[in-house]
């Protein structure tokens, strides 16, 4: 049960195959805001960009709760455009591995 604490260090760290790793091979991703939905290929290419970009930080993450099925981790992230947002993830667990997060957030000021 302590994904979280390695999934924390791969973003502290901006190591994108330590976070990769972490991934289910049937991984999916849903943003709220949007309603996009992409694949672990796809998720991949775009996390990756997002770990080699100094601009793009997550800040104040914290386990809301853990358990062998799901994390939710709230935190508060920084972007490129230099907009923030705090950040609600949900990550279902299959294997001991993420296979689906969907994600909300809301813009701050």
């Amino acid at each position: 049960m302590a994904l979280y604490k390695d999934l924390k260090k791969a973003m502290d760290e901006s190591d994108v195959h330590a976070y990769l790793a972490m991934l289910h091979d049937d991984f999916t991703v849903t943003f709220h805001k949007s309603g996009n939905s992409f694949t672990k290929s796809e998720w991949s290419e775009m996390v990756t960009g997002m770990m080699a970009n100094d601009k793009f930080i997550q800040e104040s993450s914290r386990c809301v709760y853990e358990n062998d099925d799901i994390l939710v981790e709230h935190s508060f992230m920084s972007y490129p455009d230099d907009t923030r947002e705090a950040v609600m993830m949900i990550a279902m667990k299959k294997d001991g591995k993420i296979i689906h997060v969907e994600t909300g957030a809301t813009a701050l000021d």
